[in-house]
């Protein structure tokens, strides 16, 4: 996958992103006269976490784009210092837009991705047409969370033991950990080849003379976070945000996401809420269904907010990543097999 070149406060990088269009998979440039979505991935796992978006026809009618954060997938340059949150962040995906040439996007976000859109959207309001923010994090992060992703962080670190000897079981428990915040101890072909992916990179990224910045950008960047002001928040009254929450995450409840939606209403910005049945913090890859529901709220927002009208929906679309995750394990016919028999289990369950 292509990369390219930018510099912002943290310091020079090359981050890896892909453009697809509803004729390629990975076009060297968008389709003007397209609306164009940009999607943000959250912590640890990269911008393949989109695959179940780009394999549906319905949302290929637009140009979407991905990247990786620093410190995150294959995206190199310049690691992130104490100094490094969602300011730094959001800077950094600005400077990714401009590089691209991109035009005022439709910004997608998955947990530690609304994070970095909500921040875009106030620190560069030119850049946002709209926010579309799943698992939203938009409050301090809630103590028992906090000292979960604690946790996970020093047992990685843990993993790596004196004289560079590397304990993989330590590794691999830190690693479950953060699946089970993810997914909710779920587990699909699908997830099997992020996850295998994701170690892959892991290993050869947030290794010891990395801690610091893997800490930035995976721990820290939660932790330290406060609110938003009222002001701040109140910039963003001409943009749509629609929050959708997972019922079945077990990190973040309802109520953390309804306190926030009550934050941008008094600061007079108008949202709406989606709660999505039986999904976990991730909740974009549902292994029960061939299409994720998200994925229907999802274009309908686009269709509202963007003139998608003048392109058809592609009859046939391929991810981006199909090589990648078919290297990982991930079979399509196996996930067929998984999804008949969930449904099946479905139905038997209302009988």
């Amino acid at each position: 996958m292509p990369s390219i070149k930018i510099k912002s406060s943290t310091g020079k990088g090359e981050f890896r992103y892909n453009i697809a269009t509803p004729f390629s998979a990975n076009a060297k440039s968008i389709e003007k006269n397209l609306p164009t979505v940009l999607m943000l991935h959250p912590v640890y796992i990269p911008q393949e976490i989109y695959h179940s978006q780009h394999v549906d026809p319905k949302l290929r009618r637009f140009n979407l784009v991905t990247l990786d954060y620093r410190m995150h997938g294959e995206t190199t340059g310049q690691s992130p210092t104490k100094k490094y949150g969602q300011v730094e962040a959001a800077e950094d995906v600005a400077e990714v837009m401009r590089a691209l040439k991109l035009p005022a996007c439709h910004v997608v976000g998955l947990s530690l991705g609304t994070i970095i859109g909500l921040q875009l959207a106030i620190s560069y309001p030119d850049k946002v047409q709209s926010l579309f923010l799943m698992s939203p994090l938009g409050l301090e992060e809630p103590e028992d969370v906090a000292n979960g992703r604690i946790e996970i962080y020093d047992y990685w670190c843990q993993g790596y033991g004196k004289g560079g000897k590397v304990d993989d079981l330590t590794l691999i428990h830190a690693f479950y950990g953060a699946l089970q915040l993810g997914f909710s101890n779920r587990s699909s072909p699908l997830i099997n080849a992020l996850s295998k992916r994701v170690y892959a990179l892991a290993t050869k990224t947030w290794t010891p003379p990395h801690f610091e910045a893997y800490r930035a950008a995976t721990l820290d960047i939660f932790i330290q976070r406060k609110r938003h002001s009222r002001d701040a928040l109140s910039a963003l009254k001409n943009i749509p945000i629609a929050l959708v929450h997972g019922l079945a995450d077990v990190a973040y409840p309802l109520s953390y996401t309804q306190e926030f939606m009550k934050q941008l209403q008094n600061a007079g910005v108008q949202t709406q809420l989606y709660k999505v049945a039986d999904q976990p913090h991730f909740l974009n890859i549902d292994i029960s269904l061939p299409e994720p529901e998200v994925n229907s709220i999802l274009h309908d927002f686009l269709v509202k907010h963007a003139d998608a009208q003048a392109v058809p929906v592609p009859k046939e679309v391929v991810s981006p990543w199909d090589a990648i995750l078919r290297k990982y394990g991930w079979d399509p016919e196996e996930e067929e097999d998984n999804l008949l028999m969930s449904s099946l289990s479905r139905l038997l369950s209302c009988l």
